[in-house]
């Protein structure tokens, strides 16, 4: 089991040795491939998600960050059931959730919501908005009253700033803030305890961001959620995130609390992506460079996943894959160069 970090309370999510592939090769005949002149068999897979362990404790969100491709989206299908890992385990309050069958995971459901990327395809375009919140109602609470589920449709609506009035009306009369607003509803009918976002603003324009984001901290307080959220966004998760894992190529980078995180990075990756971040004061750092181009997942490199373009690596980052090791602040990181205290800075 790698090392990882916890914030004081009782630890809502687990995620053990994390692993999922997704094959490419699947028929006999894909899997022939001419090599040095020979015919041989090679199954190829992409590795999306690689030896992930993380935490997640009751109250807090904690954000996973990292480029297109890195693995985010899968490890947030992954814990809500629409994916099933390779390898590893997920553990949910205790118990082990990736095990089960879709029958198993129904109470699970109500316990664990949503909120997809896109809120012009998470929404039925052929259902009124009325009858899109009023489907889980009913499907999570079945002896619930006609009237019970009006009141908790209305109720929610208006706790995300939605005129329940609005309620007859279908999808594409709404604007793209306001299906994100419907979405978020959608999720809170069923009074959830952890929501998982993915990228929940990244197709909205900026100035409806940050109306979105402070909707979903006051649920987060009114109602005691704890959330995983994904997104490519720093400023963004500073913002809103307690905690932060950085993730490169399916692997954890480096895992600290936000404040540590933005202060004091340690991972070369985590402070190239924060040197991207525009920033009006003149003494933060230029940004750094990075070399070369993402490795595909398809053959992840040998050693450290980022060691092609970390101008700090050497033979060992070459060819040994780092622990996560936990540091004196508290935070997590893999790194042979942070390890040995060999970076600057």
């Amino acid at each position: 089991m790698k090392d990882m970090i916890t914030t004081d309370g009782r630890t809502l999510l687990e995620l053990k040795q994390l692993e999922k592939s997704f094959v490419l090769d699947k028929s006999f005949l894909e899997t022939i491939k001419l090599r040095g002149g020979h015919i041989i068999r090679e199954k190829r897979a992409v590795h999306a998600v690689n030896d992930l362990s993380l935490s997640v404790s009751q109250g807090e969100a904690l954000g996973i960050v990292g480029e297109s491709g890195c693995g985010k989206s899968t490890v947030a299908r992954l814990v809500a059931g629409l994916l099933t890992p390779s390898g590893g385990e997920i553990h949910y309050d205790g118990e082990r959730i990736d095990n089960r069958s879709r029958k198993a995971m129904l109470p699970l459901r109500k316990k664990m919501q949503m909120i997809f990327q896109n809120p012009y395809a998470s929404l039925n375009p052929r259902m009124t908005i009325q009858q899109a919140l009023e489907e889980p109602v009913r499907h999570h609470n079945p002896s619930i009253s006609r009237a019970e589920v009006h009141e908790k449709v209305a109720e929610v609506m208006r706790s995300v700033g939605v005129d329940p009035s609005w309620s007859s009306r279908y999808p594409h009369e709404f604007s793209g803030g306001q299906r994100q607003r419907i979405a978020i509803a959608r999720a809170l009918t069923v009074d959830p305890e952890f929501i998982i976002a993915d990228e929940p603003i990244s197709a909205l324009d900026v100035s409806i961001q940050a109306q979105v984001l402070n909707l979903m901290l006051e649920a987060k307080e009114e109602r005691g959620l704890t959330y995983l959220f994904i997104t490519h966004d720093l400023s963004v998760v500073e913002h809103f995130a307690t905690r932060v894992a950085v993730l490169y190529l399916g692997t954890l980078c480096e895992l600290a609390e936000t404040r540590t995180l933005f202060e004091t990075p340690k991972h070369p990756y985590t402070k190239a992506l924060l040197s991207a971040v525009p920033q009006l004061e003149d003494d933060k750092p230029s940004h750094i460079r990075l070399k070369g181009e993402i490795p595909t997942p398809i053959n992840l490199p040998q050693g450290c996943p980022f060691h092609s373009r970390c101008a700090s690596a050497n033979d060992r980052c070459r060819n040994e894959r780092p622990r996560p090791l936990q540091q004196v602040d508290g935070s997590t990181v893999a790194c042979h160069g942070v390890e040995e205290n060999r970076l600057d800075g």
